[in-house]
């Protein structure tokens, strides 16, 4: 006697779902900023993550982003040949490298945050009337 396995619909799969569009998502935003700025979306994450932060190190961004650390370090390395950022030992730890960004970094992240911020607009009008409830979804998968 053969067992037959369950029917799996990929595409009605949620994680998978969430995958897709997650990705979808950030590659119409790189899609942008790449454009103007010339920046990958491991840049663009740095970046962003050292907008909202004094310091913060390459072991940091990686536990707070869904990105390998190697490519964590390369965009940073990038960014400071750039002069986007600046590294610089950690007070606490001589072991670990703080990274900052510098005066271009921050004028440059001002000038993509009103393009990233109309870009979440414009993604939250898709969603219509369920954007609440979706926003309010998606903050409780990521606690």
């Amino acid at each position: 006697m053969t067992h037959t396995p369950p029917r799996f619909d990929l595409a009605a799969f949620l994680p998978y779902q969430l995958a897709v569009a997650a990705a979808h998502v950030s590659r119409g935003f790189a899609d942008r900023y790449r454009t103007e700025f010339g920046l990958t979306i491991p840049e663009w994450r740095v970046l962003a993550h050292l907008a909202q932060s004094d310091a913060i190190s390459v072991r940091e961004i990686h536990q707070r982003v869904d990105m390998d650390k190697s490519r964590v370090s390369r965009a940073a390395a990038r960014l400071e040949a750039a002069g986007l950022i600046e590294k610089r030992e950690n007070p606490q730890d001589r072991r670990l490298l703080d990274m900052r960004l510098t005066d271009q970094g921050q004028a440059l992240v001002a000038r993509i945050l009103p393009i990233a911020l109309a870009y979440q607009d414009e993604v939250l009008a898709l969603l219509g009337t369920d954007a609440v409830a979706f926003v309010g979804a998606l903050q409780r998968l990521n606690e």
